[in-house]
């Protein structure tokens, strides 16, 4: 939800218990997200969508990376389904798919603005060589068995993100200990 307040433009969350805008992008490796069952708790309770600002990003290429490399502890964790998803071409989804060595991570471009938007994700210009016109800035949601929001966090920039250790930790004490979705009171 975009709300215009006092001339600023402003992005709202998409507040936990609710049901998130649908995420029907192709997959680098061909198929789609539909073909994932995002937040069905098929294979595992969780779902986890990583929202990357495009191959330009090296904060994104490490991220990526470790979600790549810990696809198994984040299975153990809960997590049975995981896509990143980002406004980037076929072609240049592909490039990282490559250059990054990412092998078991699903990476679905093709993200338009408004649907960038829809996800309260914020949507930046690119300024330097190497950078598309426009690129979301990166968010994290996880999806509950049920497919509504259970965690979710967005960035203006490219730092400040969850490392992948704490969010396996953190789903692991939610698992051990059934804490609920937080943050459900609308402002």
């Amino acid at each position: 939800m975009i709300v215009r307040s006092y001339g600023v433009l402003s992005t709202m969350s998409i507040l936990p218990r609710t049901q998130p805008p649908a995420l029907s992008l192709p997959l680098a490796r061909g198929g789609s997200t539909d073909d994932l069952a995002l937040g069905t708790g098929a294979d595992g309770r969780f779902t986890l969508i990583v929202f990357y600002r495009g191959l330009h990003c090296p904060v994104c290429r490490k991220q990526l990376r470790e979600l790549d490399e810990n696809m198994d502890e984040l299975r153990a964790a809960g997590v049975g389904r995981i896509v990143a998803a980002s406004m980037d071409t076929l072609k240049r989804a592909t490039i990282s798919l490559d250059d990054w060595e990412l092998t078991r991570l699903p990476i679905a471009h093709g993200l338009t603005d408004a649907h960038a938007r829809e996800w309260g994700l914020f949507v930046s210009s690119g300024f330097k060589k190497g950078e598309p016109d426009f690129f979301s800035e990166p968010g994290m949601y996880i999806l509950d068995a049920d497919g509504t929001v259970f965690w979710s966090t967005v960035s203006s920039m490219p730092f400040g993100r969850m490392p992948v250790k704490a969010l396996i930790h953190g789903l692991e004490y939610v698992t051990e200990n059934d804490y609920p979705a937080r943050g459900t009171v609308a402002p």
